[in-house]
């Protein structure tokens, strides 16, 4: 997910400088295009793409956090021994006497 947000914060990039110098490149399907539609719609482009890259990040710590408590769990399981204790049925007769 990191990938895709930085790609779509170059897009973004890429279509602010594009239609900044030929409007008419991006909008092509208008006859007089104006800077406004390439400027809102290349905004929303690039917050689309920063909260991509947060969220991505956050997951990206998360896992990190996941994984080192993991490690710590694991060394602390083989630093303590462990006793191991057997129950022994113990006759009815051996009790009594």
């Amino acid at each position: 997910m990191m990938v895709w947000s930085i790609n779509l914060l170059v897009l973004a990039v890429g279509i602010l400088l594009v239609g900044m110098v030929k409007p008419h490149w991006i909008l092509f399907w208008l006859e007089k295009p104006t800077r406004m539609p390439i400027v809102l719609f290349s905004s929303a482009l690039f917050m689309g793409g920063i909260i991509m890259f947060g969220e991505a990040s956050l997951e990206k710590e998360t896992m990190q956090k996941a994984q080192t408590e993991q490690k710590i769990e694991k060394t602390v399981e083989s630093a303590v021994p462990t006793i191991t204790v057997e129950k022994v049925k113990v006759d009815e007769l051996s009790v009594n006497q």
